[in-house]
C-alpha cells in the first residue's frame, strides 16, 4: 500500500486508510469530517455513513468489504492478481481485529449512500450482476431535455440493454403525463428485449428493484437525489415488489402496445384522477405536484372538467363531482 495521496487509485486502500478503518473497527463509529484527509475508506466502501447519525461514519464487516474489493479483479486481470494478493495480506489482520465486533457475515440489510455519483455506481454494479428482472417506479421529471438528462439516458440506455442481452427483464411504471415525453418514448423504442412500461394518475416515490434481491429509495427529498438507500433485507424486498405488482395491475399499458387510458361520458381518466383530489379540498398545486404536471396545465383540465360537469365556481364543481357518481365507476 501508498501513503495517502490525491492521485492514488479509486479501489486503492493506503496505510492512512487502512489505520483509520482499523480503528474504525477497533474503537466504533468515528466522525465524518476524520475521512476529509484520508477519503479512500470511504471511496472503496470500507466506511458508510451511520442510518442513525449522518454525521459518523461506520465500519462494514471485513469480510464483506473484502468481498467488494476483490470484484474490481476482472478488469486487468495480471495486475489485480497482484493486489488481489496484498490485499488478502492486509485484511487477514483487519478480519481478526474486526471479529469481536463484527456480528453481521454478510451485506448490510440496509445502507446508506451519499452522492449521486456513488448512488449510480451501485446501481450500476448491482444491474451488472442482474439476470432476471428490473422493477423501476418512475416519477415525474421534468427536465428531460437537459444536456445532464440525456446523458444520464444514454448511459441507462447502454446498462439496460446489456440486462435485456442476458435474458432479463424490464418494467417501468410512470405517471401519465410522461406517456409523450420525446425522450421516454425513443427509450422503449431504442431497447430491444422484454421491456414493458406502464403509467398511472398518481405513482408512488422513485424505486428500483433488482433480481427481487436489492431495492434503491431515496434517502432525502426527491427533488434532491443526493442520498439514496440500499436495501438488501428479504422482507423489505418482498414487500416492494408486492407493492409494484399491484400497481402495475392497475395501470395502463405504454409499451410495447400502447392503450390510451379509458374516457367515460366525455370525463378522461386524467380528469377523474383531478377530481378526487379536488373533493378532498386539494390545491391546484398540491394537485400539480401529485400528477407530474405543471399548475397551468392542472387548472385547464380543471376548467374543462368543469365545463363538462356544467360548474360555475369551484364550490359548484365538488357538488357536481359528488353528484355525477364519476368517481365511483370503475375505469
Amino acid at each position: 500500500m501508498t501513503a495517502c495521496t490525491s492521485d492514488h487509485e479509486a479501489e486503492e486502500l493506503c496505510d492512512s486508510g487502512a489505520e483509520l478503518y482499523a480503528r474504525a473497527l477497533r474503537d466504533g463509529p468515528l466522525p465524518a469530517e476524520e475521512a476529509r484527509e484520508t477519503p479512500c475508506p470511504v471511496d472503496t466502501g470500507l466506511l458508510r455513513t451511520s442510518l442513525d447519525d449522518p454525521g459518523r461514519l461506520v465500519p462494514v464487516p471485513p469480510t464483506v468489504a473484502l468481498h467488494r474489493l476483490l470484484r474490481f479483479s476482472g478488469e486487468r486481470v495480471a495486475a489485480q492478481r497482484r493486489r488481489e494478493e496484498r490485499l488478502t495480506e492486509v485484511f487477514q489482520q483487519l478480519i481478526r481485529i474486526g471479529e469481536p465486533c463484527a456480528e453481521e457475515t454478510g451485506v448490510p440489510a440496509l445502507s446508506v449512500l451519499d452522492g449521486q455519483e456513488r448512488i449510480n455506481g451501485a446501481i450500476a454494479e448491482a444491474l451488472a450482476e442482474g439476470m432476471t428482472e428490473l422493477l423501476c417506479i418512475q416519477p415525474p421529471s421534468h427536465y428531460h431535455t437537459s444536456e445532464d438528462a440525456r446523458t444520464a439516458q444514454a448511459a441507462a440506455m447502454v446498462r439496460d440493454q446489456e440486462f435485456l442481452d442476458r435474458g432479463g427483464r424490464i418494467r417501468v411504471l410512470y405517471p401519465h403525463t410522461q406517456r409523450h415525453i420525446p425522450l421516454v418514448v425513443a427509450r422503449y423504442e431504442q431497447l430491444k428485449g422484454d421491456a414493458q412500461a406502464r403509467t398511472l394518475d398518481e405513482i408512488a416515490g422513485r424505486l428500483i428493484v433488482i433480481d427481487g434481491t436489492v431495492a434503491y429509495i431515496p434517502g432525502d427529498r426527491e427533488a434532491e437525489r443526493s442520498v439514496a438507500l440500499e436495501i438488501r433485507h428479504p422482507a423489505v424486498i418482498t414487500y416492494l415488489v408486492n407493492m409494484f405488482d399491484r400497481f402495475w395491475r392497475l395501470a395502463t399499458p405504454m409499451h410495447p402496445q400502447a392503450v390510451q387510458p379509458p374516457s367515460l361520458n366525455g370525463i378522461t381518466a386524467r380528469q377523474r384522477a383531478i377530481a378526487r383530489f379536488l373533493v378532498e379540498g386539494h390545491t391546484d398545486a398540491v394537485i400539480a405536484d401529485r400528477l407530474g404536471m405543471n399548475i397551468r396545465t392542472a387548472r385547464v383540465h380543471i376548467a374543462k372538467l368543469a365545463a363538462t360537469l356544467g360548474s360555475r365556481s369551484r364550490a359548484q364543481l365538488g357538488y357536481l363531482i359528488g353528484q355525477s357518481g364519476i368517481l365511483d365507476r370503475a375505469e
